[in-house]
């Protein structure tokens, strides 16, 4: 649960910036010209509310009004340029990605956790393997990622319990939905320091993980590699870019801070670290 979300806090909320970014996030690739009455039922907003806030949005330049549809404008894009210029792990990885698709022939990506999903936070494309388009700011489900996997399993156990009352959605056959199993499944990444996801996103989509350490130990991120069943098989992945993966993943988080010997820092308490 998040720290805001309690009642507690509730009183500490500016209800306008809520619904102001509510409005922004109602934009996307089914609504990307809305019309007012449309972001009103996307939001759940009353139409003044809607009306108001985007021509307080319109005066700052992040939407732009015509012929009673909205878009949103260019300076949208300086709010993701203003988390990459200030988070310096971003800046850090890209080389480390660059040679990692280099060595691998396969896109290489850094994401981090964002509540139940995880988010790309900076990417080296090589080829399109998903169905969707993959890019800075892409979303996806925490629990059928080996990314996800890799971030949940040195995470909170109130995260896990966070994701796992959210749901876990089937996206495959083969997407673990079962809790016990979806823990079981985190262990086994705790055990060996990667995670290996096979066909549970996409069909034919494979992909591995590795953890990405802060000064502290804290897994901040998770470096990943990902491919098709097509081009490597799950085995061939393990034995051939595994090794590669952690590498990379130790040296962004040497640069990052982190040093080799110093026992890291686990987020997870309780008798059964949060896994059972």
């Amino acid at each position: 649960m998040s720290v805001m979300s309690t009642a507690e806090n509730s009183r500490d909320l500016i209800q306008s910036i809520e619904r102001g970014f509510a409005v922004l996030l109602a934009f996307d690739a089914d609504r990307p010209n809305p019309t007012l009455a449309e972001l009103a039922a996307a939001t759940g907003l009353s139409r003044p509310a809607v009306r108001r806030i985007l021509l307080t949005l319109q005066h700052l330049g992040y939407v732009q009004g015509e012929s009673g549809r909205w878009s949103l404008t260019p300076r949208v894009l300086s709010i993701g340029q203003h988390y990459s210029a200030s988070h310096a792990m971003i800046e850090i990885a890209q080389p480390h990605l660059l040679r990692l698709a280099e060595q691998t022939g396969e896109s290489a990506s850094l994401a981090a956790l964002d509540g139940t999903e995880v988010v790309y936070i900076a990417r080296v494309p090589v080829r399109r393997i998903m169905s969707i388009n993959v890019s800075i700011g892409t979303r996806v489900p925490a629990h059928a990622t080996s990314m996800g996997r890799v971030l949940l399993a040195w995470a909170p156990r109130s995260r896990i319990d966070e994701v796992i009352e959210a749901g876990l959605p089937r996206r495959t056959e083969l997407t673990i939905t079962d809790p016990t199993e979806l823990r079981s499944a985190l262990r086994t990444v705790r055990e060996q320091g990667y995670a290996i996801v096979s066909e549970e996103l996409e069909e034919g989509l494979v992909s591995a993980s590795a953890p990405v350490r802060d000064r502290s130990g804290s897994v901040v991120a998770a470096l990943a590699s990902s491919s098709s069943i097509g081009r490597s098989s799950v085995d061939e992945l393990r034995r051939q870019v595994v090794p590669l993966l952690v590498r990379t993943a130790e040296a962004i988080s040497a640069d990052y801070g982190h040093r080799r010997g110093i026992k890291a820092r686990s987020t997870v308490t309780g008798e059964h670290e949060g896994f059972f």
